[in-house]
């Protein structure tokens, strides 16, 4: 006679139409009263056995796990719906699209339970091969938070994507600055465009193009306080960008700089110039107190900048495809590091937290050669004609 199995324990019994042996236990009870059974099925009784063995295991351990064919991409749409309340809609929109590319075609199918670190290994490298280093760390991390979420949600026991290493990725478009002469030549070519303020703040102040496009003139100062004491000089306060919310991209990113005479000027002309789109516009003009703004005073966006920008280009002799408005900054990092600015003053005028990001990040738009020990030592201890 066949012992009954003591509460707790489970139940096996087959299941004819499926033609397969079903173990399913009670691991719990819903709010309503409802039990919760946990289910899995085998070929073989002895099949059965071991996952009804493995689902009390995991109810003794605490972890009451998901279903057996709760998928990655299961996991990864969850994510996606749920998990990204409140970010900016670009975000959405760049984690919906790594998620739908990369993410859920190559590993969607597999069961969440059984991914394996080996898997992420797999797949990492085989995205390595078409993405750049960058790229191949974001995919990660939508696959990571995914998973995250669902480990949150005892859909797993752990994220396995926490063990695996971001393997090297294809060479990205690399950064890369105006010199002088080119710089020069885009300020001329400038003048007398509706571009030139944006573009004279851009390379004078290296001002990020999000923070630029959210400039308000209540945070601009063009005459300062000249005779106090100590004199204060024109500024602007960069205090707002485009992102979710209107911060700065860091906390250290928000700053106040002083505004160079030519862009003191580049601002009067732009105000006088956006008086008169104003009155163009006349109740259809939003007044939203922009510096930068449309011809119905609304918020630029990234292509509107771009696209004037590249207009711009084309009247020098420097190819528009080539470049984008974010390396103006680049090229101000590179103009003051040729002409001696220390490190980190530049650091501190970027609205970088520490001069380790800029070196990180600017490493190619920075003087090469530190000059000043040597400089300072000649000073200190000068070469007799002598010993020349």
């Amino acid at each position: 006679m066949t012992t009954r199995r003591s509460r707790g324990d489970g139940g096996l019994h087959w299941d004819e139409q499926r033609e397969r042996w079903i173990a399913s236990v009670t691991v719990g009870y819903t709010p309503a009263g409802k039990r919760i059974v946990r289910k899995a099925s085998g070929k073989s009784k002895t099949e059965a056995r071991e996952k009804l063995k493995e689902i009390i295991r995991d109810y003794d351990d605490g972890v009451s796990v998901g279903p057996a064919n709760y998928t990655v991409a299961d996991a990864v749409r969850d994510w996606l719906a749920f998990g990204l309340h409140g970010r900016d809609q670009a975000t959405v929109t760049t984690c919906t699209h790594l998620a739908n590319k990369h993410v859920i075609p190559c590993l969607g199918a597999r069961k969440l339970r059984e991914l394996s670190a080996e898997d992420v290994d797999r797949w990492l490298v085989d995205r390595a091969k078409i993405l750049s280093t960058r790229s191949v760390r974001d995919v990660r991390s939508v696959l990571k938070r995914a998973v995250d979420r669902a480990q949150a949600r005892d859909k797993v026991k752990r994220n396995v994507v926490l063990l695996s290493e971001i393997p090297k990725g294809q060479e990205g478009r690399p950064s890369k600055s105006l010199d002088y002469d080119q710089a020069a030549a885009i300020l001329d070519a400038a003048e007398k465009t509706h571009m030139n303020a944006y573009i004279v703040l851009s390379l004078l102040l290296g001002a990020r193009t999000e923070e630029l496009r959210a400039l308000t003139w209540s945070h601009v100062d063009m005459a300062g306080k000249p005779y106090a004491t100590p004199p204060v000089p024109p500024s602007i306060m960069v205090w707002r960008s485009v992102r979710e919310g209107g911060d700065t991209k860091t906390r250290k990113s928000r700053r106040t700089l002083a505004l160079p005479r030519r862009c003191v000027e580049a601002l009067r002309r732009h105000r006088a110039q956006q008086e008169i789109v104003r009155k163009r516009a006349g109740d259809d003009w939003h007044d939203l107190d922009l510096v930068f703004a449309t011809r119905l005073g609304t918020e630029l966006d990234a292509g509107n900048v771009r696209r004037a920008f590249r207009t711009v280009l084309k009247k020098t002799d420097i190819n528009p495809d080539d470049w984008t408005p974010r390396e103006m900054r680049h090229s101000f990092v590179s103009l003051l590091s040729d002409d001696g600015v220390p490190l980190e003053h530049i650091s501190r005028l970027v609205g970088h937290g520490n001069t380790m990001v800029t070196e990180t990040v600017y490493r190619k738009q920075l003087r090469p050669v530190m000059l000043e020990g040597a400089q300072a030592m000649d000073r200190i201890f000068p070469l007799d004609d002598s010993e020349r």
